[in-house]
């Protein structure tokens, strides 16, 4: 089944929000903004973000029933109070949302954005609970850290675009081309010459235990602390586009992401994102590394 006229409408929808928030981060940067209250720029991007993307899919996809899942006012449904009636919308949602759906997070990576650093627009598409078709907008990722696409880029250029389809590849061009190179993850084999990406903010990732893995692993480089699925971007591992660019994505212990069980995915301790070559022994030292921290505590 061809995924076309989604794909182009969803790199343009995810092109356009984007640059909406390039404008909003470089107003914040004037400013002394640094926390996402109520009505602060960061929640208008993030507003503006989603709002511009449901309307260009809808304006793009006409003959298409459009349903997404995305961000909302969904304060008063945190509330430990509410966890009742939060499962109840969960079940009823589920129950009719469509075959077919969107998902988006307007914007990846607060903490960047307001930093002036990387932040992402990533946008899926799933058909019958399969993700069928990925992308991922990083407006402030230099192109020549993109393996492949460094060729292609003029110094000091940043804005890139990710986009695969099922059984098509992963593809990118920067935000002001639309000349895509198509890329691919690494095919390094010896642990030592690895990259090693984790989360900027140690609230959301364990770097003690990332250590402990790269060091298992005879990694020499320190690793690269990157906000939002923009780190993905450096290294194509968003979890389709990195499927599509002939990678791997489990959990923790090795298992396939399933996204058919709920609000939440049910992961072991994290996510592995690799290539094939290093993923026995990135596996075998991942559960060294917990066996380790578990029997410390």
């Amino acid at each position: 089944m061809s995924y076309d006229k989604e794909l182009a409408a969803a790199k343009k929808a995810a092109s356009l929000a984007a640059r909406l928030c390039q404008k909003v981060q470089r107003a914040i940067l004037q400013s002394d903004v640094q926390s996402k209250s109520d009505k602060s720029p960061v929640t208008v991007a993030d507003y503006g973000s989603q709002a511009l993307v449901s309307y260009v899919l809808q304006r793009e996809l006409p003959s298409e029933l459009f349903s997404m899942v995305a961000e909302e006012d969904s304060e008063d449904l945190c509330k430990d109070s509410a966890q009742e009636t939060l499962e109840r919308i969960t079940k009823l949602v589920n129950d009719i949302l469509a075959s077919r759906h969107w998902v988006l997070d307007p914007i990846d990576g607060t903490k960047g954005f307001l930093r002036g650093d990387q932040y992402a627009i990533a946008l899926a598409l799933l058909d019958e609970g399969k993700v069928v078709l990925g992308v991922l907008a990083c407006p402030n990722l230099p192109l020549t850290c993109i393996a492949g696409g460094s060729q292609h880029s003029l110094p000091g250029e940043v804005g890139c675009l990710f986009f695969s389809v099922v059984g098509g590849g992963t593809y990118m061009h920067s935000l002001d081309s639309s000349s895509a190179v198509k890329v691919q993850v690494s095919s390094i084999d010896n642990p030592e010459e690895a990259s090693f990406f984790e989360s900027y903010e140690a609230a959301h990732s364990m770097h003690d235990l990332s250590s402990s893995i790269a060091k298992k692993l005879g990694v020499k480089a320190p690793p690269v602390r990157i906000d939002s699925q923009a780190k993905y971007g450096c290294s194509v591992q968003r979890r389709w586009v990195v499927a599509e660019a002939g990678g791997v994505v489990t959990d923790a212990a090795g298992n396939p992401l399933d996204f058919s069980k709920g609000r939440y995915l049910d992961l072991d301790t994290g996510i592995i994102v690799t290539n094939p070559k290093l993923m026995p022994s990135l596996l075998q030292a991942v559960r060294e590394s917990i066996e380790e921290k578990v029997s410390s505590l």
